[in-house]
């Protein structure tokens, strides 16, 4: 019986890159540094109150500003979910 003949296929050459990189901005640069702001004011409130006896910085509020601080806290995770 005849041999058939082999044939070479051709080595794979990949597609020319018609695209170029693209860089997306999310336009949200915002969110980071004010997420940081709540979370140090949420801070330095709850740490002026401990420090001060509870004399700074809403001397009427009593240990509500606790809670306050916490608040600036949470508010600081509630704009971290904006983070992309």
């Amino acid at each position: 019986m005849p041999k058939s003949r082999l044939r070479k296929k051709a080595d794979y050459t990949p597609p020319p890159s018609t695209s170029t990189a693209v860089k997306i901005s999310s336009g949200r640069s915002w969110v980071a540094p004010l997420m940081l702001v709540f979370f140090l004011v949420g801070l330095v409130w709850i740490v002026t109150y401990y420090v001060t006896s509870g004399d700074w910085p809403v001397g009427s509020w009593g240990n509500w500003n606790i809670l306050a601080g916490f608040g600036f806290i949470a508010a600081g995770f509630g704009v971290s979910t904006q983070w992309k």
